[in-house]
């Protein structure tokens, strides 16, 4: 048990929790239609459920890939930086090679779970895996890396659309570019805390670049962003009262998230980037599925 634990502070599992409800809702808005829960009345339920564990298992196998690649790519700055000494790879207690294994693991689970979804979600997922693990060099040449995180997370709805229908289609777009704005602006907020040791390091980030200050008003930016695509996203997909009262939550929460860290105070950054995102995606994720199953 104790290893499973590892590997699961290693990924930091509990940051699913940003990017799968909206993998949620791209299956939602797919497997409903336009008849909300009868739609999915007459479909054969195994099949759906099928579909769905395999885009639960294609989340969690991605995003354990790219996680753990991070921490083996940045282990030795990791253990330069007192902040992030205690992970699990500089403090010993999972080795580089089984970190890059484990990777390795994850990355083929994931392109075999694509595999049984649909033949096009099995031919992105090479591509698929090239962002999300790429993501881990970009911090070494670009400050714009906030927004290739973002990238990655927002395949999540695109993907489980896609596993669903097999096609593209413009509303999984709107909510996949919420994502790109809503990630890339928490993930600025978190890189606050780095801003010295980022610079020190020759490290790229918008903060070690432009400083706190400027870098919370562009992350405050990138957040209006992300608020204008899901009221797009809204319109063009003709929801109801519940997908908007999601909308205030969503965007409740990220106006929380700003007034509680300061340039010159970031003792509530874990507060704003866990706490306040988990409950924005989890609840939005909730009204917006209550809606299409209730249309």
């Amino acid at each position: 048990m104790s290893t499973i634990k590892n590997y699961l502070s290693l990924i930091k599992f509990s940051h699913t929790i940003f990017a799968m409800p909206f993998a949620m809702i791209g299956f939602f808005l797919a497997a409903t239609g336009s008849t909300g829960y009868f739609g999915l009345l007459t479909q054969d339920y195994r099949a759906v459920l099928l579909k769905f564990l395999l885009v639960i298992l294609c989340m969690v196998f991605a995003r354990s890939a790219a996680m753990a690649f991070n921490r083996y790519l940045d282990r030795q700055f990791d253990a330069r930086n007192p902040r992030t000494a205690i992970r699990e790879i500089p403090a010993g207690i999972i080795s580089a090679d089984k970190a890059l294994w484990f990777t390795i693991a994850n990355a083929l689970l994931f392109i075999l779970a694509a595999y049984f979804i649909n033949p096009l979600c099995f031919y992105l997922s090479p591509v698929a895996l090239l962002v999300v693990l790429g993501y881990s060099f970009t911090k070494r040449f670009t400050a714009l890396c906030h927004l290739v995180l973002g990238l990655g997370l927002s395949l999540a709805p695109i993907g489980a659309y896609l596993a669903v229908t097999g096609r593209f289609d413009w509303l999984p777009v709107l909510f996949s570019l919420a994502v790109i704005f809503w990630v890339s602006g928490f993930d600025i907020i978190y890189a606050l805390q780095d801003e010295e040791f980022d610079r020190s390091q020759q490290l790229h980030s918008i903060p070690a670049a432009v400083g706190k200050q400027k870098a919370l008003w562009i992350s405050e930016l990138l957040h209006l962003l992300s608020a204008t695509s899901v009221v797009l996203a809204g319109i063009q997909g003709h929801f109801g009262w519940w997908y908007w009262a999601g909308v205030l939550v969503f965007a409740s929460m990220l106006v929380y998230q700003h007034s509680i860290v300061k340039p010159n105070d970031l003792t509530r950054v874990n507060l704003a980037f866990m706490t306040t995102n988990g409950i924005a995606s989890v609840v939005f994720a909730l009204f917006v599925i209550t809606d299409l199953l209730v249309r």
